[in-house]
């Protein structure tokens, strides 16, 4: 348990967090803009917070935390599959739970709390994503570092 531990949380994992916080900061503002002052959909806003958030965290976690050093298109692919599967999962998911927790409250609040529990669920899922998946240093680059 421990070793399972201790490739889960690393020095990557800190990385993750800081990048994290650039994209929630600009993702969260894009989403809650969206939804609360131009009127859009739960669906469109919190998909433009992931649109716009993972263009940078794509170069950010490749080159900064996980330091890949691949140039291939597998890799962008890769994690436009994590994102689009992390995204459906924890936001169809905390809408699913928040809406069933909270249905004597009015649609808007049930939004804006699925939307806020929607986003931890995703930080987990993205990160164990991206560090195994898509991000996964090469079994000759691990014998090397």
């Amino acid at each position: 348990m421990k070793e399972i531990l201790k490739k889960i949380f690393d020095v990557s994992t800190i990385k993750f967090i800081a990048v994290g916080i650039i994209n929630t900061l600009v993702g969260t503002a894009v989403m809650f803009l969206l939804y609360n002052l131009a009127g859009a959909g739960y669906w469109f806003s919190s998909a433009m917070n992931y649109i716009v958030g993972s263009i940078v965290s794509y170069f950010l976690n490749k080159n900064f935390t996980f330091q890949y050093k691949e140039k291939d298109a597998r890799s962008v692919l890769k994690f436009a599959a994590n994102i689009t599967i992390c995204y459906l999962l924890a936001y169809g998911g905390a809408k699913q739970i928040v809406f069933w927790m909270l249905r004597s409250f009015n649609d808007k609040i049930r939004d804006n709390v699925s939307m806020l529990v929607g986003m931890c669920f995703f930080v987990g899922l993205n990160y164990l994503g991206q560090k195994f998946i898509v991000f996964a240093k090469r079994d000759k680059e691990r014998e090397t570092h």
